[in-house]
C-alpha cells in the first residue's frame, strides 16, 4: 500500500532473523459438500482456473484462491509452490501469513471483550498503559485505535533495532509511549496505523489475562474449528507453512520472518491461516449466521470516514466502500513476501479470498477481475493504494 497505509513489509531492516465462542462452524457443510454447477457457472469456473494457472506458475510461489457466491462456496484451489526449497505444491490446506487481514480478528477480540463487559471502546488507553505520555494516553480511546484515528506516531522510526533479531508488540509500546507528539488530535483524521493494532493486542492480553495467540486460539479458532491456524510468536511452528518470497520476473528471493525485522508483531499482522480454515471464518459472515453476527455487522459497518467523496470508511478491522446493496467490505494484507486480500459484497453473499506467498501480483486488480468474471458489480470498490 502507498500513502500513509503502511504494511509491515514496508519497514524492513536486514538481516533479521487464537468470542466467536457462539459462532458455530456453519460453513463446514459447504466445505464438505460436492460442487454442482450449471453450465454457465462451469464455464466461469473454467475461465477462472485458466486465469489463475497463467498468473501463478506451477514451479514458482503462488496462491490459494476461493470464491463464495450467494453464501455458497463455488471455488477453491491452490496454485504454485509453498516453498522453493521443498517444491511442495500449494493446496487449500497450506498456511499463509495474512498480514493486515489479522486486524479483523484483533478487532473482533476487542468487541468480544466489550460484549462481556470487560472493557469499553470509550476507555482511554491510559487505563491500560499507565506509563504512556499522559496528555496523549488520556485522550486516545480504544475506538480511536480500532479506526486508525488515534494520531499516535508510527513506531518504526523510534525502534532501536540493534539488540534484537525480531520485533514484537511489547516493543511497539516501549517505542512510542514516551513520544510527546502525535500526528493530529485523536478522532480528527484517519491515518492507517499498525502501531494502534499492536497496542490493541496488548489490551486484549491485559484484559483477558492470557497471551494474544492463546486468546485467538481459544475464542476464535477453536469454536470455528480452525484447527490448523496460528499466530506468530517465539519459536512458533505451523503445519504446512508457506514461505514468503519477493518476486520480480522469474526471480524470487526469500522474504519471510528471518528476513523482515518487523514481521513478528502479532496484533497488526501475525496470523497464519489456510484457505480451508479462513473459509470457516468468512463463510458464516457471508451467510449472516451465528450468534456473533451483531458484532460482525458492527465491525463491518462504517465507523470512521476516510474519503467522503468516494464513500470510503474504516470499520473495525475492515474497509467499507459504498452503501446499500452496492456496499463492498474488504481488506488487504502485506507482510514480508506474503500478500492477501478478502473482498466481499454482503448484499450478494459474495466473497473472493486470495492468500499468496509472493509479491509481484496486484491482488486488488486480480480480485476485481474475478468479481467481473462472476458478474458482481463492484463499482463502489476503491483501491486501497489510492487512498491518501
Amino acid at each position: 500500500m502507498s500513502g500513509n497505509m503502511e504494511d509491515k513489509d514496508r519497514q524492513k531492516t536486514k538481516p533479521r532473523f487464537t468470542f466467536a465462542g457462539s459462532m458455530r462452524p456453519t460453513f463446514l457443510s459447504l466445505l464438505l459438500s460436492s460442487l454442482v454447477f450449471s453450465a454457465p457457472a462451469q464455464t466461469e469456473l473454467t475461465r477462472l482456473d485458466s486465469t489463475l494457472s497463467s498468473t501463478y506458475r506451477p514451479d514458482r510461489p503462488g496462491a490459494a484462491v476461493a470464491v463464495i457466491k450467494g453464501g455458497r462456496l463455488i471455488f477453491k484451489k491452490g496454485y504454485g509452490v509453498s516453498d522453493l526449497a521443498s517444491k511442495n505444491s500449494i493446496t487449500t490446506a497450506t498456511n499463509f501469513n495474512i498480514g493486515s487481514m489479522t486486524k479483523q480478528f484483533t478487532a473482533y477480540g476487542i468487541l468480544m471483550l466489550r460484549a462481556k463487559g470487560s472493557l469499553s471502546l470509550s476507555d482511554p488507553i491510559s487505563k491500560y498503559f499507565p506509563h504512556f505520555v499522559p496528555h496523549i494516553a488520556n485522550s486516545v480511546t480504544i475506538r480511536h485505535l480500532l479506526t486508525h484515528s488515534s494520531g499516535i506516531v508510527n513506531h518504526y522510526p523510534y525502534v532501536n533495532t540493534t539488540p534484537f533479531r525480531e520485533f514484537r508488540d511489547d516493543g511497539v509500546l516501549e517505542a512510542v509511549q514516551n513520544i510527546d507528539s502525535s500526528y493530529f488530535p485523536p478522532g480528527s483524521r484517519y491515518r492507517y496505523s499498525n502501531t494502534g493494532f499492536c497496542l490493541l493486542s496488548q489490551i486484549i492480553e491485559k484484559v483477558s489475562g492470557t497471551s494474544y495467540p492463546a486468546f485467538i486460539a481459544e475464542n476464535i479458532y477453536a469454536p470455528l474449528g480452525m484447527t490448523r491456524s496460528g499466530v506468530i510468536h517465539h519459536d512458533f511452528t505451523i503445519a504446512d507453512r508457506a514461505i514468503g518470497y519477493d518476486c520480480s520476473g522469474d526471480t524470487c528471493t526469500r522474504d519471510d520472518a528471518n528476513e523482515s525485522f518487523f514481521f513478528s508483531t502479532m496484533g497488526d499482522g501475525g496470523i497464519y491461516t489456510s484457505m480451508d480454515d479462513y473459509l470457516k471464518w468468512i463463510g458464516p459472515i457471508m451467510q449472516k449466521k451465528g450468534a456473533g453476527e451483531s458484532l460482525i455487522e458492527e465491525a463491518r459497518a462504517p465507523q470512521f470516514p476516510i474519503d467522503s467523496a468516494r464513500h470510503v470508511s474504516y470499520g473495525f478491522g475492515w474497509f467499507v466502500a459504498g452503501s446499500g446493496t452496492n456496499q463492498m467490505v474488504y481488506h488487504t494484507g502485506s507482510n514480508g513476501g506474503f500478500r492477501a486480500i478478502v473482498v466481499t459484497k454482503p448484499s450478494e453473499g459474495y466473497a473472493v479470498v486470495i492468500l499468496s506467498n509472493r509479491t509481484g501480483v496486484d491482488l486488488e486488480d486480480l480480485a476485481r477481475a474475478i468479481s467481473a468474471l462472476f458478474g458482481v458489480d463492484d463499482s463502489a470498490y476503491v483501491k486501497l493504494d489510492s487512498l491518501i
